[in-house]
């Protein structure tokens, strides 16, 4: 079952990061650029994982599993976030997180593991990872590290901005509050999944997976129509007042 069901939630993460690149393609926002990365970290983490429980597990799909599920994507949805609500912010967070993520990758593909790979399930990182590596006589951060900060950091940016547009828009613009809580349940459930895989619950984590990346594509798109609707009705309102249509006395 555990195999059908990553199957399954790859797919969607791939449809859903296709849909993304799309729309990336017809306006070139930066939002959407930085969303499109993080959902296609997100299917490539998703793809990883069905092939380690189809398969069987590998140096090569464990890493790729615990850098896109654990480290990129979550980095991703931080950085898009911040640009939903600022471009500039938005421009600085790509630069840091497409740095950060350098440093991540060579950790996670360069650093050995402290136990051999189970057969079955899914391995936890904190049980075949550290928290440092040695190369020759330097001690780097290893994957568990990079993992910790990035979901610290990125799971608190992201539900602090969601929760601050809730409060600031719940009366105003109700529709853009709708798509931040649901990019905050987004947020919540693949991590909440984790727990329970931790202990033994493995289909927890997959189905919080699918459920988590289609929370946040329904968020990020519901709080984009949102903001563009609002963009739209001031532009007309300012129209109508540049052209005189309508006035504070009723005439022409």
């Amino acid at each position: 079952m555990d195999i059908f069901l990553s199957i399954f939630g790859a797919l969607v993460a791939t449809w859903l990061a296709f849909s993304l690149f799309r729309s990336w393609r017809a306006k070139k926002r930066l939002h959407s650029e930085i969303w499109t990365l993080a959902f296609a970290s997100y299917a490539l983490g998703m793809w990883a994982l069905a092939f380690g429980l189809d398969v069987g597990w590998t140096s090569f799909s464990f890493r790729s599993f615990y850098f896109f599920g654990a480290i990129a994507n979550i980095s991703f949805l931080a950085a898009g976030a911040i640009a939903l609500h600022s471009e500039r912010g938005g421009r600085i967070a790509k630069n840091v997180v497409s740095l950060w993520l350098v440093f991540a990758f060579f950790a996670t593909f360069l650093s050995s593991f402290t136990v051999p790979l189970p057969e079955s399930g899914i391995p936890e990182g904190s049980d075949v990872f550290g928290f440092t590596f040695a190369i020759e006589a330097l001690t780097l951060p290893g994957p568990r590290m990079f993992a910790a900060i990035s979901g610290a950091f990125a799971t608190v940016i992201i539900i602090g901005l969601a929760l601050i547009t809730v409060v600031r828009t719940w009366n105003s613009l109700r529709q853009l509050a709708y798509g931040n809580l649901l990019i905050a349940a987004g947020t919540i459930v693949p991590a909440l999944g984790g727990s329970l895989t931790a202990l033994g619950e493995s289909s927890a984590l997959v189905v919080s997976l699918t459920v988590g990346i289609v929370l946040l594509w329904a968020g990020y798109r519901t709080a984009v129509s949102a903001t563009s609707s609002g963009e739209d009705a001031v532009s007309a309102r300012a129209g109508q007042d540049e052209s005189g249509e309508y006035q504070t006395d009723g005439k022409n």
